[in-house]
């Protein structure tokens, strides 16, 4: 039996569903639980707040249009930074494959030396490299990871490349999930040309084709519970473009797995009930930061591989520079000036170079439901807080070594920096609520452990509060990875998913 993949925007009056288990979102998680189980023989349902938006078409949209259609809040979601914290820009997929479609494909396996501390210090004793090892592998094999090769690095990632080897700074190349990949450098926005592997063409695929169906377009608005378990959910298909609810659907199911992410799934589990202390808390976001270098030279630093290489070589002081690059469009819009003078910035585009730095966060966040209203706050841990002025100088010591003629830190209102200029600037004291700052990887707010008093979810992912109720999502991860968390997400999904297909359900 093949699968369906239905549009709640065309869907009216109340609909009923029955299946072994309910899948809530088909991201990165919930698409690999989805294959995974419906694979076994189980009777597998998806439900995505999202629009199905197909490949063929994503691939003729604009970043813009991207962004408005395809992003959570249209890429505006934030996180209110308390104390003197900037505000972060968290951006999230909501969409048929959620944020899998929309990152630059970058994919790290747990480090080590995490997993050894959730162990040592969560008693987290499964989750050795061992124990994981087949599900990276199996992760690996479906997303088809491989090292990107040297030459599709851009001429961008190329510069600060030299830079850093002449401030004897160690690179290393990045991998991605890809095949063939032509170097366009679209690949947050949905890649135009099917090279880049995200769930909504392996794992969701995978899925239908054991049987699954997919609701889009639904809106789930409470996990229901009978005889002291969960038993499926209630939702809400919205109208075209997110418009107002036509419909409703009632799900009876007899497990229920919640792979909403870690902003949308603690807000389900408040919505519906759930007492935990624990719920939407541990929030961490590997706070980014964006330095870009003018240079005489052309760059043209969208033309190669969006992502190529990174340094873990300051990690020991929370730090890890990942390259990166936007379209110009979207580059255009976030640099300094008003008027002429942005227009001026503007016209440098095709000389400027760009490369990102990220913290390895402590747990400063939480996700909250006030008045029916959810939000996000953050405050910077002092370590975190203490590692940004060296972020931000290694960075552009980099550069200047590189021959930039300036930089431009993430600093609003700052303008571009030559080397004395940099000199002058006392980083350790500019306010952090004046910086630009953004997170593609929230995390920890319905975090695993060993007991309720201190986690959501014990070893297996099961809510320690109600039997069949899974969560399989980043929101699981104990603490902060200081990498970018798709593998990881995805190999954690796998675990839990292989322990569900052995699992006999709760009459």
């Amino acid at each position: 039996m093949r699968g369906m993949i239905v549009s709640g925007a065309d869907r009216r009056g109340t609909e009923r569903e029955a299946c072994d288990v309910v899948v809530i979102g088909s991201g990165a998680a919930g698409a690999v639980v989805a294959a995974e189980l419906a694979e076994a023989g189980q009777d597998v349902v998806i439900l995505e707040e999202g629009p199905h938006v197909a490949p063929e078409r994503y691939a003729r949209m604009r970043p813009s249009q991207t962004m408005r259609h395809m992003w959570r809040d249209a890429g505006l979601t934030f996180a209110v930074g308390l104390g003197d914290t900037p505000m972060i820009n968290v951006m999230m997929g909501r969409c048929y494959g959620g944020s899998s479609v929309l990152t630059g494909g970058v994919c790290f396996r747990i480090p080590g030396s995490v997993l050894r501390d959730w162990r040592e210090r969560l008693g987290l004793g499964e989750l050795t490299d061992a124990q994981m090892e087949p599900c990276f592998e199996a992760v690996e094999r479906a997303l088809n990871v491989q090292v990107v090769p040297a030459e599709m690095r851009s001429k961008s990632t190329l510069l600060f490349l030299d830079g850093a080897q002449k401030l004897g700074i160690e690179t290393k190349p990045l991998r991605r999930n890809t095949r063939d990949c032509d170097g366009c450098g679209r690949c947050n926005f949905g890649c135009p040309h099917g090279k880049k592997l995200s769930v909504d063409v392996t794992y969701l695929p995978r899925a239908l084709a054991a049987g699954a169906r997919v609701y889009t377009d639904c809106k789930v608005e409470r996990i229901t519970t009978k005889h002291g378990r969960a038993s499926g959910v209630r939702a809400h298909f919205a109208g075209a473009e997110g418009g107002r609810p036509f419909a409703a659907l009632e799900i009876q199911a007899r497990r229920v797995v919640l792979a909403a992410g870690a902003y949308a799934s603690p807000l389900l589990l408040m919505k519906s009930g759930l007492e935990s202390s624990q719920v939407g808390r541990n929030l961490t976001l590997h706070p980014a930061f964006r330095v870009m270098a003018r240079f005489d030279e052309p760059v043209r630093g969208w033309q190669g591989a969006l992502q190529s290489a990174y340094s873990d070589a300051l990690e020991r002081d929370r730090i890890t520079l990942v390259g990166m690059f936007v379209p110009p469009g979207v580059l255009a819009a976030t640099l300094p000036g008003v008027g002429p003078e942005h227009a001026r910035r503007a016209a440098s585009i095709p000389h400027l170079s760009v490369f990102g730095g990220m913290l390895h966060d402590s747990a400063g966040g939480r996700v909250h439901q006030r008045f029916g209203q959810p939000y996000m706050t953050y405050r910077l841990g002092a370590a975190d807080a203490a590692a940004i002025p060296q972020l931000m100088r290694t960075m552009a010591e980099i550069y200047f070594a590189a021959g930039a003629r300036e930089v431009f830190l993430p600093v609003l209102g700052l303008g571009g920096l030559g080397p004395d200029s940099l000199r002058s600037v006392d980083l350790e004291h500019i306010p952090k609520r004046q910086l630009e700052c953004s997170s593609q990887h929230p995390l920890g707010t319905c975090r695993m452990g060993t007991s309720p008093e201190s986690s959501v979810v014990d070893p297996d992912g099961q809510v320690w509060e109600l039997p069949e109720l899974y969560i399989a999502d980043g929101s699981i991860v104990p603490s902060s990875l200081g990498v970018n968390p798709q593998l990881s997400i995805m190999s954690l999904a796998t675990r839990v998913a292989w322990k569900l297909r052995e699992r006999p359900f709760v009459s």
